[in-house]
């Protein structure tokens, strides 16, 4: 699986730094609004300590780590989706992303141009939400009319679709944010019916407070929790300063064994509800991304696409078992590899051996 996220916000608050930080990759970052115009796209590991230890179990010539691909996206302003700015090139983007993780500015330093009056999170994050749910809106009204005019042949399954984009008009208009429409689209049949459009609204998220978490207001907390967002607190160009320091170094300048930018990247590989299975032997050490609740064979498929097709069996052991007795052979003399067919659900951690 390919995985992609869009990193934004308003102009200056710390997005392109962000991805320098994330990717070591130089990109422009002056101090004026729109400084980055096409997006840049940089790939990203995920740490993962279990990779690194069932490489020294198994002697593997190579490790590969899961993946993130992180775009750094133009600022977007009020009025974006009415082509303000950067506009709907800005959108156009975002669409193309799996999540999103919305840069909010906490820190105070006059230096850095605020294209807004004053530092106010949740203002901001309205902007951003509002933005994107004008743009969905906009693309339904389109998509609508042409489904009424399929519906009139009377076809049952353009008349079911329709319904549903009818009711989730309605939703937008009164606020993407609506109870309801949460409610909505948690039943599976109506997501997977939207989900073909790629709206812009229902995108998983995470908020970055760009700032020192002492220098953010307990009750912006507060909130956050209560609403169950997902979001974090960096400072990002101490974070960006700092990403070439050793282990030793940071230990030098007590600074945490784990970065903040290695937790950002953990977050937002939870936040799609992704999980990690390994493959491992003397020529490589391998993690791979699959969603929660998937089978065996789909894990194959993510292997090889024949996997799925061709798969008779699954020898399935925890990683953490297979490390502590110390690799397959003892383990099999304990009965902890486990054969598993089509129906049975991977687990994070597992170590899978697919049967063709």
């Amino acid at each position: 699986m390919s995985l992609s996220i869009g990193i934004v916000g308003l102009p200056n608050v710390g997005k392109s730094t962000l991805f320098q930080a994330l990717t070591k990759k130089q990109v422009s970052r002056e101090n004026y609004p729109f400084c980055t115009i096409d997006p840049n796209i940089g790939v990203v590991a995920v740490p993962d300590e279990r990779v690194d230890k069932l490489v020294k179990l198994t002697n593997s010539a190579k490790k590969i780590y899961t993946t993130i691909e992180f775009f750094d996206i133009a600022g977007l302003v009020a009025g974006a989706h009415k082509g303000e700015g950067l506009g709907n090139k800005f959108l156009a983007h975002i669409r193309e992303t799996d999540a999103i993780i919305y840069v909010l500015r906490g820190f105070q330093n006059e230096k850095i141009t605020n294209t807004q009056n004053t530092i106010n999170i949740f203002r901001d994050k309205e902007i951003l939400d509002t933005e994107m749910a004008l743009k969905d809106l906009e693309t339904m009204a389109k998509i609508i009319t042409r489904l009424k005019k399929d519906a009139k042949s009377g076809n049952k399954k353009t008349m079911v679709e329709l319904k549903i984009l009818e009711k989730v008009q309605a939703f937008l208009e009164k606020g993407s944010a609506s109870q309801e429409m949460q409610d909505f689209l948690s039943e599976q049949k109506e997501f997977a019916i939207l989900e073909q459009y790629q709206f812009l609204t229902f995108k998983p998220r995470l908020y970055l407070l760009n700032c020192r978490e002492k220098e953010i207001n307990q009750k912006i907390i507060q909130t956050l929790k209560k609403n169950n967002w997902h979001f974090l607190c960096m400072n990002i160009l101490e974070e960006l300063e700092i990403s070439n320091l050793s282990l030793q170094e940071r230990k030098e300048f007590n600074l945490p064994d784990v970065s903040s930018l290695n937790h950002l990247i953990k977050k937002s590989y939870k936040l799609l509800d992704l999980i990690t299975f390994f493959t491992t032997g003397e020529d490589e050490t391998r993690a791979w991304t699959l969603k929660r609740g998937q089978t065996a064979p789909s894990a194959g498929r993510v292997i090889h696409s024949d996997f799925e097709k061709q798969f008779i069996r699954a020898e399935v052991i925890n990683w953490q078992d297979l490390y502590m007795v110390g690799g397959y052979s003892k383990a099999r003399e304990k009965g902890l590899v486990r054969t598993e067919g089509k129906e049975y659900i991977v687990q994070d951690g597992d170590v899978i051996e697919i049967k063709i």
